[in-house]
């Protein structure tokens, strides 16, 4: 997004200096070290980020090349106590204009993005014209209005995406057509949105336009404050922040309906590596979530420096893998009692009862499908017992 900003600047005549944390060069623009360096002599300031930490961060690094005089726009979503925050921080004749945005990647290279500025009359003039370079000017308020319009149109249209991820779920499991599902729908007042999901049920996640993780922490900001009551909006942020998890954060956000609504083409095939549990030796991964299924890799009683926990100990091991088998489904919003099957190697199959006893401790009642083998050795000398388990995931 800020890059395509900056172009924008750039071919409207303007004088730009650019800094990003990752560094890029943007023709036409001169390349700053330092966010210092970046802002020195500027009349007019611009920041797009991710989140309200990294602007307070840039901004703080601006400060010394911060004059009275410059206005600082602020465009990233961060919210309304963010904002004043960023103003605590600014030099008092440095001026602040809160001006998020709707829109995407496209629009800001087209230049059709809608910007809603918050901010005294007289500091809105004084940008009007940089604002107007990256579309349609939409002022809304006094200091922080702008950051406080953003939070709200995004806890409609967020939730609305993820709602109707769960309903394409939900369609395919009364056994409705998902293309006619989306037919209908396109007939109602959702029809643009149908529109803007129906290449994903179509042919998978397109190009990362609205990251999925960003939309997560735009719900997040929304629902921070016990006194606001978001309960819809906080359920959707739940599962994007569980899909942001699971490694679809930098994916476009319509990829919610992949990790909502089951297999499909647009399912994406996720690695699994909780910090909850030892890591592996990189050769494979703990899981493989697809869908709504989840493949849980045999799991052993070595601890995170590879060490046999328990050797010579049935018991003890067993309550080892047990352990790490029920973190590794809860990561996943999964649990014991949604294992589809399980599938046990003992190196001694006369101590059965002693894993068995462990095991109904946490898979007490309707047990699922089951197989257990004797195997001659596993890997590691002194393992007795590897668990695999395959289940669903809510």
């Amino acid at each position: 997004m800020g890059a395509r900003m900056a172009q924008r600047l750039v071919a409207a005549g303007r004088a730009v200096t650019v800094w990003n944390r990752t560094p890029r060069e943007i023709p036409g623009a001169a390349t700053a070290s330092s966010p210092a360096e970046a802002v020195a002599g500027a009349d007019v300031v611009v920041t797009m980020l991710s989140d309200p930490d990294a602007v307070l961060e840039v901004v703080r690094a601006a400060l010394p090349g911060l004059r009275p005089g410059t206005t600082l726009i602020e465009m990233s979503t961060i919210g309304p106590d963010a904002v004043v925050r960023v103003r605590a921080l600014l030099p008092a004749g440095v001026a602040l204009v809160d001006a998020p945005v709707l829109g995407s990647v496209q629009p800001a290279a087209e230049g059709t993005l809608q910007i809603l500025a918050g901010g005294s009359p007289e500091d809105l003039d004084r940008v009007e014209d940089v604002l107007a370079v990256f579309g349609r000017v939409r002022r809304v308020g006094g200091p922080g209005a702008g950051a406080a319009m953003k939070l709200a149109v995004m806890s409609a249209l967020v939730p609305a995406q993820v709602m109707l991820a769960e309903n394409l779920a939900y369609a395919a499991a009364l056994g409705v057509d998902r293309a006619a599902y989306l037919d209908v729908l396109a007939t109602t007042p959702l029809g643009p949105l149908v529109e803007r999901l129906r290449p994903v049920v179509e042919s998978g996640p397109p190009e990362t336009r609205y990251a999925l993780g960003l939309a997560a922490k735009d719900l997040r900001l929304a629902t921070e404050h016990p006194g606001r009551m978001q309960t819809i909006a906080a359920a959707a942020r739940d599962r994007l922040t569980a899909a942001s998890a699971a490694g679809l954060a930098d994916r476009d956000l319509t990829a919610i309906i992949g990790a909502v609504g089951g297999s499909g083409p647009g399912t994406p095939v996720l690695k699994i590596n909780p910090p909850s549990v030892p890591p592996t030796n990189g050769r494979y991964c703990h899981a493989v979530r697809y869908g709504d299924l989840l493949f849980v890799s045999g799991q052993v009683a070595l601890d995170e420096n590879g060490e046999v926990v328990g050797p010579g100990d049935m018991t003890r091991q067993s309550e080892y893998v047990m352990e790490n088998l029920g973190r590794i489904l809860a990561d996943q919003g999964s649990s014991y009692d949604r294992i589809l099957h399980i599938r046990t190697f003992l190196t001694d199959m006369d101590r059965l009862p002693e894993y068995a006893a462990v095991r109904a401790r946490h898979i007490p009642k309707d047990p699922p499908a089951s197989t257990t083998v004797e195997v001659p050795r596993l890997f590691r000398p002194g393992l007795l017992i590897e668990v695999e388990v395959m289940a669903a995931v809510s």
